[in-house]
């Protein structure tokens, strides 16, 4: 059973992060990392020349996945996450690096630190099984967050 101090302090992790703005600003800060982290170089890389569709497409998803309006799904239908991503190959690297560079965003954004441990499992679990090459699935299940 929940404890009281368990509950949330908002609805929806949307209201939490603060709305609109703070995702756009947590999805900026995400790609700027990519472009200047020499950390995120396999991950920048996997991305092509131009990152400005995916600076799109992150947001409207993010904003929906957070429980703001389905940008997303309104302009492109259900997300796919996994159909979308196919094309790509996605390792334990890619994976890695999306996360860390992810962990970091919500650290330089100010994301509240019981809210960013929460997004941090989501992203795990979602990023993990997005993970299409590198590792059979059963390994893959044998991953914990580190």
């Amino acid at each position: 059973m929940m404890k009281i101090e368990d509950t949330p302090p908002f609805d929806t992790p949307f209201e939490w992060i603060g709305g609109e703005a703070r995702v756009k600003a947590l999805t900026e800060r995400f790609y700027d990392l990519m472009e200047l982290e020499p950390a995120y170089a396999v991950l920048r890389a996997a991305h092509g020349p131009d990152l400005t569709r995916a600076r799109d497409h992150l947001f409207m998803f993010l904003t929906g996945w957070l429980g703001g309006p389905q940008l997303y799904t309104e302009q492109f239908g259900h997300p796919r996450l996994r159909a979308r991503h196919m094309p790509f190959n996605i390792g334990i690297q890619e994976r890695d690096q999306w996360l860390a560079c992810m962990d970091q965003a919500m650290g330089d954004t100010g994301v509240d630190a019981t809210l960013r441990i929460r997004l941090r499992n989501s992203f795990f679990q979602t990023a993990d099984w997005l993970v299409n090459h590198g590792l059979s699935v059963r390994k893959m299940s044998q991953i914990s967050v580190k």
